[in-house]
């Protein structure tokens, strides 16, 4: 089995995160981002999981096919809210019995259509705990650079990373826009004592007005002088589309310059600004 802890401990990784379909044409968009990104050797790719559990089968099928079928190391993200302890262990222990050997530990979202569900879980580090307690994986948990959007304040966001950091191998980051967020957050960390890897996200910015949604939903900042060099470019896609690719490449150049110990691209199930990006950097 590869776990990411080791890929990390030996250098520099690159990953990919992919959304589990909703449809067959989304699927087959799906599989063809995959193809197109497999050639990179990325170190993983990882699958999310919808709020409440809302994907749960889709992602462990997809979760499962990657690490059967490709050359490629999958990660499950899994949410804890709304689920019993027997589920996630269950759960769990389908991955592992198919090779599966890295989690995402997260709360998760209830699901926007109704009330929250009963569960046994409140927040990720007791799934966290969970996983390290089923053992035979390697854990990581998430970061937000600009603090969780439900955190009261920085420094107790700060504290509650570093716990889960304490319990789990390493982080994976929301997507961000400014470097300077994402260093400030590591200087954070390592001044509560955790030195744990915390790996970069970035979400090149394809659909302008798409990204500020999902920034807005995340509690990352769309910086108004982005907005700005979208917004002149805003009636042609193909100009946004690069413009996206450039601002990306710049900030993975200064995040690289800085000793990150991975970036970690959110692909939206499509391949192309991903691999550009990688081209530009000389990556895979």
């Amino acid at each position: 089995m590869t776990y990411i802890r080791d890929l990390l401990a030996a250098g520099r990784t690159v990953s990919f995160e992919f959304f589990p379909p909703k449809t067959d044409e989304a699927e087959r968009q799906l599989e063809k981002a995959i193809r197109e990104l497999e050639p990179l050797s990325p170190s993983f790719v990882s699958v999310t999981y919808g709020a409440g559990g809302s994907t749960r089968d889709r992602t462990r099928d997809i979760v499962i096919g990657i690490e059967r079928d490709t050359r490629l190391t999958a990660m499950a993200h899994l949410t804890c809210v709304g689920h019993s302890r027997a589920e996630v262990i269950a759960l769990l222990e389908e991955y592992r019995a198919a090779g599966v050997a890295n989690i995402l530990a997260l709360a998760g979202d209830p699901p926007t259509d109704g009330p929250a569900p009963d569960g046994d879980f409140r927040y990720a580090i007791e799934l966290v705990e969970l996983v390290r307690e089923v053992d035979g994986f390697s854990i990581g948990v998430a970061a937000h650079p600009e603090g969780h959007p439900r955190s009261p304040d920085r420094e107790s966001d700060r504290r509650h990373l570093a716990a889960k950091l304490a319990v789990a191998d390493f982080g994976v980051t929301q997507f961000f826009f400014r470097a300077d967020d994402y260093l400030r957050m590591v200087d954070e960390l390592a001044a509560l004592g955790c030195d744990r890897p915390v790996i970069p996200g970035i979400m090149p910015v394809t659909n302008a007005r798409q990204v500020q949604r999902f920034a807005e939903l995340s509690g990352a900042a769309f910086p108004t002088e982005l907005a700005e060099r979208f917004e002149v470019v805003a009636d042609d896609p193909a100009a946004v589309r690069a413009l996206g690719v450039e601002v990306a490449t710049d900030l993975c150049r200064r995040l690289l310059d800085e000793g990150v110990p991975g970036l970690h691209f959110y692909t939206l199930n499509r391949s192309t600004a991903t691999r550009e990006i990688a081209a530009n950097l000389g990556l895979g």
